[in-house]
């Protein structure tokens, strides 16, 4: 017999649809031109009490925050990371990869609307990294209720898409709350 072998080439610098690459979510921008970026911004707008500003204004030198995700209450910032309710990743895998640069973009700096961002605890942003509702939910149990609504606001707002475990997660948690 004459077999024909086939060989598929692998290119790896072909970036597939889905693929995440967080580049493509331009965050911490200025777009009212103060010289405080969102980060700055939310940090600002979360602060329990009035924030303390660098020389030039520009960024946050001390405040004092809630952090809801672990119950905790901190008053540096570089103690805090900003995150997104629904993560950069989460959001790509959900319909994101389909929007324009500047829709990425929007979404990674929304301060439109409070249940996007919020300030927390490194920790507690780092470990739930890219992870959905289904496989984290913040240690503060108190907060848990919220952070589903808030899941589900997010995803409704921008039009993503929800699988089983996140709408079996959220139903659940809701029903209980």
């Amino acid at each position: 017999g004459n077999e024909t072998e086939q060989s598929i080439g692998t290119n790896s610098e072909v970036i597939t649809p889905l693929e995440y690459d967080r580049s493509l979510y331009k965050h911490w921008t200025d777009e009212d031109q103060d010289c405080q970026d969102t980060r700055q911004e939310v940090l600002i707008s979360e602060s329990i009490e009035p924030v303390v500003l660098n020389d030039r204004g520009c960024r946050v030198v001390s405040g004092r925050w809630f952090d809801p995700y672990t119950g905790n209450i901190y008053t540096d910032p570089s103690d805090l990371d900003i995150d997104h309710i629904v993560p950069l990743k989460e959001a790509h895998l959900s319909g994101a990869h389909s929007w324009s640069q500047l829709r990425r973009e929007q979404y990674a700096n929304d301060l439109s609307e409070p249940d996007s961002l919020i300030a927390v605890s490194k920790s507690a942003n780092r470990s739930k990294g890219a992870k959905d509702v289904a496989q984290w939910l913040p240690t503060n149990e108190a907060f848990q209720c919220e952070y589903a609504r808030r899941w589900i606001a997010v995803k409704d707002r921008w039009g993503m898409a929800m699988d089983k475990a996140e709408v079996d997660t959220v139903t659940t948690l809701l029903e209980e709350c």
